[in-house]
């Protein structure tokens, strides 16, 4: 796929994402949160076009010795890029999520290669990658992966433990797959973006418009996978009671139908008031929604 086609895919996917609204739990076109704003996530989206764009670029150079597309340094400059711009981190889960499907799009022609690719890209990483992964992680301030007695992404010899031992960026994400849902996501194929997410944005939007597709895939999303940013934050069991809340938005149609706006408004309104974000799951909308653009348009 053309670099320059995909790299506009991931703008307009994270542009997409956050205009999602009623959202629930995130910053949308109509809700801030009191450290970030709407228009924080669209400068987000917009400047890691160019990143995104070499990202493809060397996913087709070196489709034949995929540790050269240096995913990691392309991770890290995609959030000192966004960091020039926005004080607060607003985008390091897509920004981990487009990169390796943005290397996987440029020597790719269709979904199945770039399932495909995806895998190949992560299982090809270097250490040199992972080193860079904990800087992009700092840098932003996220801290997402968790602390841990080894490897811990806080630690000052963290980076150079991971080059000693020679663990690549796949393997340190595989460490932490068990409670972040990014990492897992990234080290088993993307299935929630390939299999859950992207089916949804693609077979509503024809009949539903882009905002509709986009909160039904969110809540497609939420209510199979306990958004583990609010795991973090708050409890196991309290993801999943927000995951529970989701399946019943859902059962009762989501965002479609009659009174759908109202229901999911409703919902949005709960987790603002319990301060419950479910960020990771707002991610995985981003990266569902930047398949379904490829899959649409790429074959024109």
């Amino acid at each position: 796929m053309d670099p320059e086609f995909v790299a506009k895919t991931t703008q307009i996917a994270s542009v997409l994402e956050v205009s999602g609204y009623p959202k629930p739990g995130n910053v949308h076109r109509t809700h801030d949160f009191d450290d970030m704003v709407f228009e924080d996530f669209l400068i987000s989206g917009v400047v890691i076009g160019d990143t995104m764009k070499e990202a493809a670029k060397r996913g087709l150079k070196y489709q034949e010795s995929v540790h050269k597309i240096e995913l990691g340094k392309l991770i890290k400059t995609a959030v000192c890029q966004t960091n020039k711009w926005i004080a607060n981190n607003t985008n390091l889960g897509i920004v981990m999520l487009l990169t390796p499907i943005a290397a996987a799009a440029g020597m790719s022609s269709d979904l199945i290669q770039l399932e495909s690719n995806v895998s190949k890209i992560m299982d090809g990483t270097t250490p040199q990658d992972a080193a860079n992964l904990y800087d992009a992680i700092n840098i932003a301030e996220a801290g997402g992966m968790g602390e841990r007695d080894d490897l811990d992404v806080g630690s000052d010899s963290a980076k150079d433990e991971l080059i000693e031992k020679g663990i690549n960026m796949f393997q340190v994400l595989d460490i932490s797959a068990g409670w972040d849902m990014l990492s897992y996501e990234l080290t088993n194929g993307m299935p929630i973006s390939f299999k859950t997410g992207f089916p949804v944005f693609r077979d509503v939007k024809p009949v539903h418009g882009t905002n509709s597709a986009t909160v039904q895939t969110f809540l497609t999303i939420l209510s199979k996978y306990p958004d583990t940013l609010i795991s973090r934050k708050y409890g196991k069991k309290k993801a999943e009671n927000v995951s529970r809340y989701a399946k019943a938005v859902l059962d009762e149609g989501g965002i479609l139908g009659g009174d759908g706006f109202a229901r999911v408004t409703s919902f949005d309104e709960k987790l603002v008031e319990n301060k419950l974000n479910p960020g990771t799951t707002a991610d995985l909308t981003a990266s569902s929604i930047m398949l379904a653009l490829l899959d649409e348009f790429g074959s024109e």
